[in-house]
């Protein structure tokens, strides 16, 4: 349910070998886990504990603490619950997944389509080198509302301000698309390969 295709075209473009995960064993091998995802929260839930990879995620990322990075969708399942269908969700961030309740209807389009700008509210090694105006693509209708801000890593503004970037020890998402962001895109990737097991560069 993600753009899995453009992810690994742009991996392969920035110089390394993606692996597109088939099951569990290649889940617990990764050096790094991409998590991106298009379409229903419920049914991203559901794909995920069919193919047994919810245990298996958990585990990596828990456990031994593998650094993942949640793409649109893929920011979201990390949350506890989402009004999407709503179900429950990985639970790794205090999180829910909201509707745009937007107010000015004719300026302001659902889903939220196009380019914008990210406002840094901590430092962070996924973000640098990322100034404030660049642009990424961003394509949804629900957001993230984090309960802790020590979570935040970056803000963007569509009417309100909503949360585009989150982080806590190994566990990074995004709600854009880097994967459609053309250079600066390519840079946050990188910027995720490059991290270590705990959030420093390498």
């Amino acid at each position: 349910m993600g753009n899995i295709g453009s992810i690994a075209k742009k991996i392969k473009r920035i110089g390394f070998e993606p692996v597109i995960s088939v099951g569990v064993d290649d889940i617990k091998t990764a050096s790094k886990l991409i998590l991106p995802g298009v379409g229903h929260f419920a049914k991203g839930v559901d794909n995920l504990k069919k193919m047994g990879l919810w245990d298996a995620l958990n585990q990596t990322v828990l456990e031994k603490k593998t650094p993942i990075l949640g793409i649109c969708l893929g920011m979201q399942l990390m949350a506890k619950h989402s009004e999407e269908g709503n179900n429950e969700g990985l639970g790794w961030f205090d999180a829910e997944v909201k509707h745009f309740d937007i107010k000015e209807k004719q300026q302001y389009k659902v889903p939220h389509t196009g380019w914008n700008t990210l406002k840094k509210i901590k430092p962070n090694v996924l973000t640098e080198e990322i100034n404030k105006n660049d642009e990424f693509y961003f394509v949804h209708s629900y957001y993230l509302q984090c309960n802790n801000e020590n979570d935040i890593l970056t803000r963007t503004k569509y009417e309100n301000q909503f949360v585009s970037g989150i982080q806590k020890e190994n566990i990074y998402g995004v709600q854009f698309h880097p994967e459609k962001s053309h250079d600066v895109g390519e840079r946050l990737l990188r910027n995720f390969i490059g991290i270590g097991h705990f959030g420093s560069a390498q």
